[in-house]
């Protein structure tokens, strides 16, 4: 589970409450616990009306206790709720690093100061969490029957996600639960909720989080999970899952896309910095394996070019064994050893060692080491060595794009003069289409490429015919607001420079094309972003490129799950002579639990000169 860092100081504990109580201690003046309940410190809006004011003896019971971490502390629910659907019944008392002396079921008089705090800081851009800190409290009674969960269902989430504010704060904004999703989440911040019967869309991470949603049949993919195909449908159901109770004795769940928590999963609604809403569960429900198996394509024809992206995620010599042969198994068993593979993320030969080595001969060994161990073909490999510190990823990893290329099938046309500084060019000889350098990159000195991977563009032939292959990783979504951001619509920053990416492609692909309007050219890699996103319209404009996901069945159309929703970042793109593609997204990864990458590869099979 994330942890939050410590905000301040701990909270003084119930003995000190009675000191209070007896006129020990001095205090600012506050208002009697007839004047406020929960319902007025959390308000109708986002913000408290009473932040960074004391109030004293408000009344609770106490739902659930985090009992671990530096953010520890128990929620409290009040038992005579208002009738506006608005404000929240429930909220947190933060007590820092002290486990809290409070047992669930207990009816408390808590005093302390209301505030509001921002997981991962203000200018993350995120919603905060009302809140008592610098908390005392009183235990009037233990025992008491807990406050039903309220059930989260299609029919108590609205449709519309968020209200649009032009790009501005939504804090300010009166709650409109019966509108808005994200207003129905805040207005049950704190509060008992639940799931039932709940598919999971978010399979079982490291930090022991998933994700399920309470709208079964909305946008789901064939393979069980949350489809996002627009920015207008984020899927408003998703709601992330984190357990409260003793990992010994109750082991977390380790769920794929496709499984279900059957029963019922409740607890406290929550709100973090990785992943907004959560269900703090207090009761777990059962895991049911209905999730779907791993995927194989099948394997290319002999007049068939099959080429392949695959994101391997921050590989190096460092990386364990395990996971080279984890790799190698995908692309020899799931993959049907493609012809060419475009990586990314090939991490230098030190991996995350900031120094001066840039080279990554090692890394690609070991890889096509494996692979070969497998019952693979021997690869060969192509790239070209960034300068040091100037691409992005990990600091000190250099990570790079490459390619791996079987010479029994196919041959790389080697033309010497590819650096890591130098643009490639395109030129014409006797009607063709052919490269100034083999592997080239593709206009480096571009600012569009700063702190960013740079295209590189090979030169291959296969049963005597020329193809140009571009393996590319744009920037990251590093730095865009979150989809549940305070927001609204949230800002996509990062966006800007992948359009630019993205249109230094699409001209690099009109200058091959204007050479021999019938070469053939595969773009391919992890462009970080979505189908129906800008960059996608610019990397294909003019028609020169065929996004190849768009072909598939809507259902079909993921690649990567972020968050509960599954969707597209890694891309293969044809130009016109190779517009009768086979085309294959494999599913090995994205929606597993245990994953040898966070990307699912894909595969494309062609004909050059020919039609499939």
């Amino acid at each position: 589970m994330s942890l939050r860092t410590p905000r301040g100081p701990v909270a003084v504990t119930a003995v000190a409450a009675s000191a209070l109580a007896a006129g020990l201690l001095v205090v600012p003046s506050s208002a009697s616990a007839a004047e406020i309940r929960i319902h007025d410190i959390q308000g109708s809006t986002r913000i408290s009306p009473l932040a960074g004011q004391r109030v004293t003896e408000v009344p609770g019971t106490v739902t659930a206790i985090r009992a671990f971490g530096s953010s520890r502390g128990f929620w409290i629910q009040d038992t005579e709720p208002d009738r506006d659907p608005a404000t929240s019944e429930a909220i947190f008392v933060f007590t820092g690093s002290t486990t809290p002396s409070v047992a669930v079921g207990d009816s408390v008089l808590v005093s302390g100061t209301v505030s509001e705090y921002y997981p991962g800081g203000k200018d993350a851009g995120l919603q905060s969490l009302t809140e008592i800190s610098k908390a005392t409290w009183t235990v009037r009674s233990s025992g008491n029957a807990l406050p039903a969960a309220y059930r989260l269902t299609p029919s108590t989430i609205p449709d519309r996600y968020t209200p649009d504010a032009g790009g501005d704060s939504i804090e300010g904004l009166t709650l409109r639960p019966r509108s808005y999703a994200l207003d129905r989440y805040e207005s049950l911040e704190g509060m008992r909720v639940s799931v039932e019967n709940a598919p999971v869309v978010g399979a079982t991470n490291t930090y022991k989080e998933l994700w399920v949603t309470a709208e079964p049949r909305h946008r789901r993919t064939a393979r069980g999970g949350a489809l996002y195909g627009s920015y207008r449908d984020p899927n408003a159901g998703r709601v992330k899952v984190v357990s409260l109770l003793p990992y010994a004795e109750h082991p977390f769940p380790v769920a794929d896309v496709g499984d279900a928590l059957t029963g019922s999963t409740a607890g406290p609604l929550d709100y973090d910095n990785f992943g907004g809403y959560t269900l703090a569960a207090t009761t777990m429900g059962d895991l049911a394996d209905h999730g779907p198996k791993r995927e194989s394509t099948r394997k290319q024809k002999a007049d068939e070019l099959s080429i392949a992206t695959y994101n391997v995620e921050n590989l190096s010599p460092k990386t364990a064994q395990a996971k080279f042969d984890r790799l190698a198994t995908g692309l020899v068993e799931h993959l049907a050893s493609p012809d060419i593979v475009a990586l990314e993320e090939v991490q230098d030969d030190n991996g995350a060692t900031n120094d001066s080595v840039v080279g990554a001969d090692a890394t690609l060994t070991k890889l096509t080491d494996a692979i070969k161990a497998a019952g693979g073909p021997s690869y060969e490999w192509r790239q070209i060595d960034p300068v040091d510190d100037q691409d992005g990823g990990e600091p000190g990893g250099n990570i790079r794009v490459a390619f791996l290329y079987n010479p029994e099938r196919v041959s790389f046309t080697d033309i010497p003069g590819g650096d890591s500084t130098t643009p490639v060019t395109v030129e014409k000889k006797g009607g063709k289409a052919t490269l100034s350098a083999s592997p080239g990159r593709i206009d480096p000195a571009n600012g569009v490429w700063k702190a960013s991977r740079k295209p590189l563009v090979g030169q291959f032939s296969f049963r005597g015919r020329p193809v140009f292959v571009v393996a590319n990783h744009f920037n990251s979504k590093g730095g865009d607001q979150g989809l549940d951001s305070r927001f609204q619509p949230p800002a996509r920053p990062s966006e800007t420079q992948r359009t630019g990416q993205a249109t230094a492609v699409n001209t690099f692909v009109k200058a091959l094309l204007n050479a021999d309007p019938k070469a053939a050219v595969v773009v391919a890699g992890d462009l970080n972003d979505y189908q129906f996103s800008p960059a996608l319209a610019d990397l294909t404009k003019g028609g020169v490129l065929t996004d190849l996901v768009t072909r598939l069945p809507g259902d079909e159309r993921y690649g990567y799950v972020y968050n509960g929703n599954s969707q597209v970042l890694d891309h293969i793109l044809t130009s016109r002579a190779l517009r009768r593609a086979d085309y294959d997204i494999v599913h090995i990864n994205a929606e597993f639990a245990d994953q040898s990458s966070d990307h699912d590869p894909q595969v494309v099979r062609v004909r050059p000169g020919g039609v499939i």
